[in-house]
């Protein structure tokens, strides 16, 4: 009774910040400065409040995927606007996280890595400032992951389908999840293109097809053909120990569509070809997957607020046993705003046909989720804090609800602060 009240009182508040303090779009407004500005030293991992260092905070932050994922964006915002001197605060306060902290890789963990995508721009950044043996250490810590990735994640073993696949974590026995593809591949993907050139030939093509091969894998196993969405998660063995609470026992699928799981998977297709070589025989196909994501999703923008639901094949009237309905979900809405402009400004994705989808979502983002606070700064609201699968995590529509471990958050965490940084960037190179 009291965990029903206390799911209604969250609902509650959600609507009321939703209608009386939300912002309103405004095109002239840099939104990746006003978000980093406002958050860089206040933004959440679950229900932890961590912080760069900046000019009035210490240094609150760790190894992990999520202060890694708000760390990219910040660099990618700063690579684009480096030129102006608001940018440089950016780039010091990360490498300030990357010189200071520990790398630390659990044995086959796929979300370890993902921390270690900032390491490029730093290499780039520490290159133009002629900080020559910095820059080594930064490519050298990018190869570690890169290597670890590829040398030590426990694969998927013959005779089971997917062999080769990458497991999600040492302790997922024969899983794979969309979550997986833009931690790990996506990583390799970009080390590839920045550094991959530097081996022969013959192993950078090989390396593509060991890239592509995880894509294939993932789509061909959770990819629903009628309802045109992926399914969260696949298992090569369902009716193991680690699967069976969850998977299918004939096509070892996850139950549902989970928004953020298919905003990971369809950010990594476009991160990945945004590295991957024009002439690779597996591009055309990888692109096709991108651009089926693409049309899947667009049919299920909500036509109102131009955002996504948490669970993506219903609507506001799906209900829970704790009284949450389905919701609009901002760290989802966000990721595929921001897939959709990236997509399109790298041809990836017709212009013309998803356009509307893409400007539709960014002002939606803006009008749903975006929060103005009396002192000036933004938060972002609604976004789902954490989800998975397990021996306790059935995956059904009511966990994604209600779970233990599946909060609405609106505090702005970190996995939506990201991706909405990055969304707001591509609109803003749209712009100009």
């Amino acid at each position: 009774m009291k965990k029903n009240l206390f799911q209604l009182i969250i609902v509650l508040v959600i609507f009321i910040v939703n209608n009386s303090f939300a912002s309103e779009f405004n095109s002239d407004t840099t939104y990746s400065r006003w978000i980093i500005n406002s958050r860089m030293s206040d933004f959440r991992n679950k229900s932890e409040t961590i912080h760069f260092k900046t000019s009035t905070t210490e240094r609150n932050i760790q190894w992990d995927y999520v202060p890694g994922l708000v760390a990219k964006a910040i660099l990618m915002t700063w690579e684009y606007y480096q030129n102006e001197s608001w940018s440089i605060p950016l780039y010091e306060a990360v490498e300030d996280y990357a010189d200071n902290i520990k790398m630390r890789i659990e044995e086959s963990n796929i979300d370890d890595l993902n921390a270690g995508k900032i390491f490029f721009e730093l290499y780039r950044g520490a290159k133009a400032k002629g900080q020559n043996d910095k820059a080594e250490k930064y490519k050298e810590n990018a190869t570690i992951c890169r290597d670890k990735l590829v040398n030590d994640q426990i694969r998927i073993a013959a005779p089971l389908p997917g062999a080769g696949g990458f497991w999600h974590k040492k302790k997922y026995v024969n899983q794979m999840w969309l979550d997986g593809l833009y931690m790990g591949p996506a990583l390799y993907a970009e080390w590839q293109g920045n550094f991959g050139i530097e081996k022969c030939k013959k192993d950078n093509y090989k390396a593509w097809d060991d890239i592509a091969l995880q894509f294939d894998t993932v789509f061909a196993y959770t990819w629903d053909v009628e309802k045109k969405l992926n399914y969260h998660a696949w298992s090569a063995e369902p009716e193991n120990e680690e699967s069976s609470f969850w998977a299918d026992p004939i096509t070892g699928r996850s139950q549902e569509f989970w928004a953020r799981g298919m905003g990971w998977f369809f950010a990594a297709l476009v991160d990945v070809l945004e590295y991957m070589p024009e002439d690779h025989s597996a591009r055309t196909r990888i692109e096709k997957y991108a651009n089926m994501v693409a049309d899947g999703l667009k049919d299920r923008q909500d036509s109102k607020s131009g955002c996504w639901y948490q669970l993506l094949q219903y609507d506001n009237t799906l209900s829970s046993s704790c009284g949450i309905n389905n919701y609009l979900e901002s760290s989802a809405s966000s990721m595929y705003t921001y897939a959709y402009l990236k997509g399109i400004r790298l041809e990836i994705l017709d212009k013309n046909k998803y356009m509307p989808v893409a400007q539709k979502a960014y002002k939606g983002l803006i009008n749903n989720f975006i929060v103005e606070e009396p002192n000036g700064k933004i938060k972002i609201v609604q976004s789902c804090e954490s989800a998975g699968l397990s021996n306790t995590r059935k995956g059904d529509a009511d966990y994604y609800l209600c779970g233990k471990d599946v909060k609405i958050n609106n505090d702005t965490e970190g996995k939506v602060l990201g991706p909405f940084i990055m969304a707001s960037l591509e609109f803003e190179k749209l712009k100009k």
